[in-house]
């Protein structure tokens, strides 16, 4: 039984007029007394019984016997609320070496290595009301971001509700993915999610090969731990000069890297430029990072474009990216996951000059010929194989059958 030795009340969570599907949540220990639970709620008519009989029963789970409890509800789901109650308990030095973790949903079937990647949504991971939506847009993959859209102060309690998230959302048919923070923090977030079997861990600020395998091995280990045999992969974020510089070491640093991605934000503040809707201060950068990853067989993945307003821009950087060898970007709205997919997607022309050559490859094959013909034009094999390579792609979104 854990026992309060001090008055030390803790608190997380927000709540107000603003706030949606959020909850805050003050925990002021005592010796005696037993539990005492203040519930104000949005709705408190339908749900007041069940929020109060689940902060009890998350309170006794967490050792917690003899404490003042004040919940002041905006429609928050029961995987929030535990999250919450778990947060304020720890920080208010109780519930040491427990946990509870909502009911997990069905897992999905694993990612694949080679899976296609044109989107990530990036939802801060201390904001539930992004949550349950953010699948529903059709990205290929959600981030749940506990770096750069988390306050220094709410990273541990991030930490707990993209854990619950990971166990009760259904994330449909997006990759779940996410951004811990740069070591040694990053450590911590691995402790908590890696149990929940996320498919991707994003390593921000990546300068060289020693900090991926530094992730690598505690993965491995936490894995172990828990008997998981599915795969995490991974996604170093080259952030700076040295991590561009250093790009094929990181790349090869791990099996389990399927992509490298570059931040173009804080890259330009290394050079000390600004970041332009063109690009030219970031050419080399991006030129270089691709050619590593290919020359290390995994995915180039773009930087985000921040501008949300200007989906001229975006299309524009988009079909750059494409055309300087990238396969897929990340996004900072919804609104712009229909714009990046088709910037990144095959043109129609493109798709069918790919699928004569094929077809031109195909034939020759059958007829045991070395040489590949599309009517008066011979083919070499690096035409054949980029028109293989585009055919896959093209039907991995969907565009052929």
């Amino acid at each position: 039984m854990t026992i309060a030795t001090e008055s030390r009340t803790g608190e997380a969570g927000h709540s107000g007029a603003v706030v949606r599907s959020g909850v805050h949540v003050r925990i002021e220990p005592r010796v005696r007394g037993g539990i005492k639970i203040e519930l104000q709620s949005r709705v408190e008519l339908y749900y007041g019984s069940l929020i109060r009989r689940q902060a009890e029963e998350v309170l006794e789970a967490l050792g917690v016997r003899h404490a003042v409890v004040e919940i002041e509800d905006e429609g928050a789901l029961p995987f929030v609320i535990a999250a919450r109650i778990e947060a304020a308990v720890r920080r208010a030095g109780l519930g040491a070496g427990t946990r509870v973790l909502p009911d997990r949903l069905p897992l999905p079937e694993p990612s694949s290595r080679d899976r296609v990647r044109r989107s990530r949504l990036y939802v801060p991971g201390s904001e539930p009301k992004y949550f349950i939506n953010a699948p529903l847009h059709g990205a290929d993959g959600v981030i749940l971001d506990l770096e750069d859209s988390v306050h220094v102060d709410e990273k541990d309690a991030a930490r707990l509700l993209v854990r619950n998230a990971l166990r009760a959302v259904d994330f449909l048919d997006c990759e779940r993915m996410v951004r811990i923070n740069q070591l040694p923090l990053g450590l911590e977030d691995l402790d908590e999610v890696v149990p929940e079997c996320p498919d991707l861990i994003l390593i921000p600020k990546a300068e060289n090969p020693q900090r991926i395998v530094d992730v690598d091995q505690r993965i491995a280990e936490i894995k172990a731990d828990y008997g998981i045999t599915r795969p995490v992969w991974l996604m170093p974020i080259l952030e700076s000069a040295l991590g561009i510089e250093n790009a094929f070491g990181i790349a090869r640093a791990s099996e389990q890297i399927v992509a490298l991605a570059i931040g173009l934000e804080d890259y330009t503040a290394d050079l000390g430029v600004v970041k332009t809707a063109i690009g030219n201060e970031s050419l080399y950068a991006r030129q270089r990072l691709v050619n590593a990853a290919r020359a290390a067989g995994v995915q180039a993945i773009d930087s985000v474009f921040g501008d949300i307003g200007d989906m001229e821009g975006l299309r524009r950087w988009g079909m750059n990216s494409r055309a300087l060898g990238f396969e897929g970007m990340g996004c900072v709205h919804p609104a712009q996951i229909a714009v990046i997919h088709e910037a990144f997607a095959p043109s129609s022309v493109e798709i069918e000059r790919a699928q004569r050559i094929v077809a031109a490859y195909n034939e020759a094959q059958q007829k045991g010929l070395a040489v590949v013909s599309l009517g008066s034009k011979m083919i070499d094999p690096p035409v054949v194989q980029r028109a293989l390579k585009l055919t896959s792609r093209a039907q991995a979104m969907g565009l052929i059958s």
